[in-house]
């Protein structure tokens, strides 16, 4: 797969598999004067070369445009420790733990793929059922090891699809 970097004077704007995020960062930059921007640009890069990437940038590396509630999503999931999370853990992190709906709005949205890792928002079935068998597997040679998991849970919705996701999420767990 390959993936598109679309960077505003040099900070990632957006990171997607097709340009659903540069109608809206255009009509966004369109609202500026002439001035206010220097240099766009866009690039394509593998899948291996986004998750060096996804080791190299600071959240300050990022010019993102949303609301300030988005923000704050982008901003929890890019300060996630590597794991697999629910809705309503992410909503209780931004401390909004009634905000599910809005929560998994804002996450939808996100810009950045991989580098904001969305991708690590699964069902909470999912979650739980990850948490059961654990318990269950304490005393087995996978302890500690959530990759073999992945294959037994559902990894839920994403906008490049299933697959997409999962081996976002190997790759990432996999460190």
């Amino acid at each position: 797969m390959k993936w598109i970097v679309t960077e505003i004077d040099g900070k990632v704007a957006s990171i997607a598999a097709d340009y659903r995020h540069f109608a809206d960062i255009a009509a966004r930059i369109a609202a500026h004067s002439p001035d206010a921007v220097e240099r766009i640009e866009t690039r394509k890069i593998t899948t291996d070369e986004l998750v060096e990437l996804g080791k190299t940038l600071r959240w300050e590396d990022l010019c993102l445009y949303g609301s300030k509630f988005q923000k704050s999503v982008w901003k929890a999931l890019f300060d996630l420790a590597p794991g697999l999370y629910s809705y309503s853990d992410l909503a209780a992190l931004v401390e909004n733990p009634q905000g599910v709906r809005a929560v998994a709005h804002a996450v939808a949205l996100n810009p950045v793929a991989y580098v904001i890792p969305c991708h690590l928002i699964v069902p909470k079935e999912s979650v739980d059922k990850i948490h059961e068998i654990r318990r269950s597997a304490e005393a087995t040679l996978f302890r500690g090891s959530d990759l073999y998991l992945l294959d037994s849970i559902s990894v839920g919705e994403y906008a490049y699809g299933p697959a997409a996701k999962l081996e976002l999420i190997k790759k990432q767990l996999a460190k």
